[in-house]
């Protein structure tokens, strides 16, 4: 599920420091979600709606509008994509997701959990025919209507699993050199990160799903600084309690962070991430034109935050759609 979502403001009182509270809740009120490019989404969404329909999950629509496509879920956009070309008009922060070449420099299987519209499914098998990924979706009304409206494909290379992805990891046996995470469910105040999907005991099934250099990439919307920093910063210091090295790439054009997380202790400067991807895009390893420009985003250390956030663990628990620490 690909996220860019309408701006929500739900008031937080002055002189309460949300720590204090104990309370996941205090986090999540604040996932409205957003995105600069998605700001003017959501039910006022300009076009006309080809197909409706809503399942379990959300209420679902696909809106065109001057030869774009839309994919909305609830009360925000998920995807977007040129219907004369759907390579072009994706949100910027799924280019992010390619950067993990930049790690592991023998990739052949990925696990996206999160389908949408199928922004980097479809950029991948473009990119990298040679590359096989498993796609774990939970809702499969989402399956169809990508099927339907965003030129998704199953092929051998292709393939997708309808279930949770944390059940799916649990069961599966398969090692991936790559797991990217693009997951977000509707909650009382909107488009929110599904808790077990961001906790330090999820994030180990993770790792023993990894191969060597495995390496994971995770969007988050929110932002370094004032915006939902206070989610980027719990998510950031709960892949760190796991991996050895975590990276944020705040998106340009959006309020999305993508956060890299490898199992190598080696840690990377920006002059040495942009020379590996001028290299990676020169060799034609990696076909995509913006890789160099993507990598230039990385924000080096710790978010400013971070020692006032909290490692995330399965003890919490949702309650009427928010996350409150158990007595």
């Amino acid at each position: 599920m690909n996220c860019h979502c309408t701006l929500r403001v739900v008031e937080r009182r002055p002189g309460i420091p949300w720590l204090a509270l104990g309370c996941w809740g205090i986090l999540m009120g604040l996932l409205g979600g957003c995105s600069l490019d998605g700001l003017a989404a959501g039910f006022s969404l300009p076009g006309t709606v080809v197909y409706e329909t809503t399942s379990v999950y959300h209420h679902i629509r696909v809106v065109d509008h001057q030869g774009g496509r839309t994919l909305c879920f609830d009360d925000s956009t998920q995807t977007r994509m040129m219907v004369g070309n759907p390579l072009l008009g994706h949100f910027e922060y799924t280019e992010y997701f390619h950067l993990p070449w930049l790690w592991t420099t023998n990739m052949k299987a990925v696990l996206m959990i999160g389908l949408g519209g199928a922004s980097v499914q479809r950029s991948f098998a473009h990119y990298y025919p040679g590359v096989s990924i498993d796609t774990v979706e939970i809702d499969p009304t989402v399956l169809q209507v990508a099927r339907q409206h965003f030129e998704f494909k199953e092929t051998p290379r292709q393939r997708v699993h309808l279930e949770d992805g944390r059940v799916y990891l649990r069961r599966s046996q398969s090692t991936y050199d790559v797991v990217l995470l693009d997951a977000y469910v509707q909650s009382r105040y909107g488009p929110a990160l599904p808790y077990h999907l961001v906790t330090r005991e999820f994030f180990e099934q993770v790792k023993a799903r990894l191969s060597t250099s495995g390496v994971v990439a995770y969007n988050c919307m929110g932002t370094l600084r004032g915006w939902q920093a206070d989610m980027v910063g719990a998510l950031y210091r709960t892949m760190k309690a796991v991996f050895p090295q975590v990276y944020l790439f705040p998106a340009r054009e959006g309020l999305n962070v993508v956060l890299i997380a490898t199992q190598s202790p080696e840690s990377v400067t920006l002059e040495d991430l942009q020379g590996r991807a001028i290299q990676a895009v020169k060799s034609q390893r990696v076909r995509l034109p913006t890789l160099a420009r993507r990598a230039a985003a990385l924000q080096t250390g710790d978010p400013p935050n971070a020692k006032d956030c909290p490692v995330l663990l399965d003890d919490y628990a949702p309650v009427d759609g928010l996350f409150c620490q158990r007595p």
